[in-house]
């Protein structure tokens, strides 16, 4: 049977909770995930897995080995050692990724839903993170414009008992716990339970917080054709917001202040709160036939308070800041059901493998914003003597002139955003895998969205406006195998943004009357799996975006010219002896704004390597090296992130079958670098040498 593109794979898993189960010829069986295959395919039990080789498409896999291994505990790991996308600050908040130069805090999924409220994602319960570069609407829907994230969560396994557990530390005093344990109830129903703590602590002052999740998930058997997979997933989590540091009159990060928190140590805070349901109903209904059924809800609360640089003049007034601040609250709750139906048939000698699906999506999201206000100025900035920050606390200090300060959050007069939002998304997609030979495939498909949107203005007095968006997103790639381990592939796609935003704060001015911005890939690439174990990925890529414009004299509307980004991507993994393994990735970027400028956040180049050696069947070693080119602050300006070179390392020893030690030290030669920013005067500080002890075992 031939087996299903992992393109057509990805679109039959959107909105999908990933079972942990393949529905097999005559049988529902377990299936382990692996990092050459994009798990979606085989976990919704839609068909056999694929390789990475036949997706005519640029992506990444981490798997949760490679988690381990490398001591990741966020996002932004990871994304230090993806080729082709990048971290930017998030304003100490969230994950914010820069995929191919487009900017993104939303287009992340979990089990293939959209998990779009701003918040810092745990990896405690994850099999794998996929991350797939360029437009991705047929997939996932609206965003995804320069990529997408998504994690993979662990399910229950049948015929299967064992509890794992890791407890580590590090050398800023942050410790933290995970547990997983799965028990196989009866032979058709099998419980697992993910949990985890951490207590945070940073080498910058004030820097502390915990978070904690856990994440139950049943598994059940109804038939020799069904499945069902069940989960609730809570997490809680509170930390300090660290916005970094000023830029100096050259223009880069003064490293004077690097030591300099610019904020007050009590109201400098985030917290979440989420409740996630996610669903799915697995069903074989023919050896031609495969469908499932999902459903996700998810209930967030987000608080993000803080007081940030927002000006310092150090050629005239090196010694005192200007700082600015906001309270920030959402309440959000998204409703997701999706169905799919994958059908296999031959037109003569040509094999069809045809996928469609429907979704529907709601969304109720309350948002609101309330500026500092000082009594000293009456306004939301004020000036202060940076050695008196360190005694700014509970929102009260003195001020450059010497006065007593104090700064709150809840002035009603300070009330900057509120609004409360409803969406409706209907979609519908189809698409073709259209096998022409033993060499030769082809992917045409197409998704219909209907995007409604209903935005509630409060501040400006009760206002409503709305807007409906109905696009078609079309994909096309062509897949050639000269041999069985070689592919050639190039493809197009597109997706769209509505004027509302990523977190559809509003629609205010003309934002309502204006088309989506539109952006188009086109990606030509060469995959090649060794006998080795060893796999090559090369790609070449332009993406770019279109945008509607209004004139303001005649009304008009017109398309201008958006971001273009154009570059190449090389990727090497897998393994080049029984004992050396490899993880290596390049990137090289080049783009302008639609004014002709350089972008912000776009180092030229970008490179990764990550090799590990497994010394003895006891003692193991790993070697990491980061290196990012100099990008710009701000578009178009002089503002300059450095270049930096990061070394990590890491030595583990296996002590028994059930008991493993490992030591991960991040920033091995304690390198000073500045490695994303938000603003002009917001720049990120990275770590110093950090060593990280973690116990891990089973029972």
């Amino acid at each position: 049977m031939k087996k299903l593109p992992l393109a057509i794979a990805l679109i039959a898993a959107n909105q999908a909770l990933l079972s942990g189960v393949a529905i097999a010829e005559d049988a529902i069986e377990e299936v382990i995930v692996e990092g050459s295959y994009l798990s979606m395919d085989k976990l919704n039990s839609v068909k056999s897995p694929t390789p990475i080789i036949d997706v005519p498409q640029s992506l990444s896999i981490i798997t949760a080995a490679q988690i381990s291994k490398q001591g990741f505990d966020s996002v932004a790991d990871i994304i230090n050692y993806t080729p082709g996308v990048n971290n930017t600050q998030g304003e100490g908040h969230r994950d914010a990724v820069v995929f191919r130069g487009v900017r993104s805090t939303a287009d992340f999924f979990i089990d293939g839903a959209r998990d779009d409220v701003q918040y810092y994602r745990p990896l405690y319960n994850l099999d794998q993170v996929e991350i797939l570069r360029g437009p991705n609407a047929l997939l996932f829907g609206r965003g995804g414009t320069g990529g997408v994230l998504n994690r993979v969560s662990k399910k229950g396994q049948l015929d299967k008992d064992f509890t794992k557990f890791s407890v580590s530390a590090d050398s800023f005093s942050g410790v933290g716990i995970q547990i997983d344990t799965n028990t196989s109830i009866n032979e058709d129903v099998a419980l697992r339970i993910n949990g985890m703590y951490e207590a945070l602590e940073g080498d910058r002052d004030h820097f502390d917080g915990d978070r904690y999740a856990i994440n139950p998930t049943l598994h059940v058997k109804l038939g020799d054709e069904t499945a069902l997979d069940v989960s609730y997933e809570y997490v809680d989590f509170e930390r300090f917001i660290d916005r970094g540091i000023p830029t100096g009159a050259d223009g880069r990060p003064v490293e004077a202040l690097d030591g300099v928190v610019f904020g007050d140590r009590n109201l400098n805070t985030t917290g979440l709160e989420a409740n996630v349901f996610r669903a799915t109903l697995q069903h074989r209904f023919s050896d031609s036939l495969k469908g499932n059924f999902n459903v996700t809800y998810g209930d967030y609360d987000k608080l993000y308070q803080n007081l940030y640089a927002s000006g310092y003049d150090q050629a005239n007034t090196p010694d005192r800041v200007t700082l600015d601040g906001y309270l920030d609250t959402t309440q959000r709750e998204n409703l997701t059901l999706s169905a799919n139906l994958v059908g296999e048939f031959d037109t003569g000698s040509i094999e069809h493998t045809l996928i469609a699906g429907v979704e529907y999506g709601d969304t109720s999201s309350n948002q609101d914003r309330y500026n500092a206000f000082w009594d000293t100025s009456g306004k939301d900035k004020e000036t202060i003597l940076i050695d008196q920050l360190r005694n700014l606390v509970g929102g009260v200090g003195v001020n450059a002139a010497g006065q007593a300060t104090t700064v709150v959050f809840n002035n009603p007069d300070s009330l900057n955003d509120d609004t409360h939002v409803d969406i409706e998304v209907a979609s519908v997609y189809i698409q073709d895998q259209i096998a022409l030979s033993e060499n030769f495939d082809i992917v045409l498909g197409a998704r219909f969205d209907s995007f409604d949107i209903d935005v509630l203005n409060v501040k400006a007095d009760n206002e409503r406006r709305t807007r409906k968006d109905e696009e078609i997103s079309p994909r096309a790639g062509l897949v050639y195998k000269p041999q069985e381990n070689i592919s050639i592939y190039a493809s197009y796609s597109e997706s769209f943004l509505p004027r509302s935003g990523e977190q559809f704060a509003n629609i205010n001015g003309d934002a309502n009357n204006l088309d989506p911005d539109v952006f188009e890939n086109s990606e030509i690439g060469l995959k090649w799996d060794f006998e080795s174990g060893l796999s090559l990925t090369a790609a070449y890529f332009e993406n770019e975006q279109t945008r509607a414009a209004r004139d303001n004299e005649t009304g008009e509307n017109f398309e201008v010219r958006g971001l273009e980004v154009e570059g190449y991507e090389i990727q090497l993994q897998g393994n080049l002896t029984e004992q050396l393994s490899i993880q290596a990735g390049y990137s090289n970027l080049d783009g302008k704004t639609g004014s002709g400028v350089q972008p912000r956040e776009l180092p030229e180049n970008m490179a990764s390597v990550w090799a590990g050696y497994q010394a003895t069947d006891k003692f193991g070693l790993g070697f990491g090296v980061i290196y990012q080119d100099e990008s710009l602050i701000k578009d178009g300006s002089d503002l300059t992130l450095p270049s930096y070179t990061r070394v990590d390392a890491m030595m583990s020893y296996q002590v028994s079958d059930e008991l493993r030690l490992q030591l991960n030290i991040e920033n091995l030669t304690d390198e000073e670098y500045f490695p994303t920013a938000h603003s002009t005067h917001q720049v990120t500080v990275g770590q110093p040498m950090n060593a990280r002890l973690t116990v891990s075992g089973s029972f």
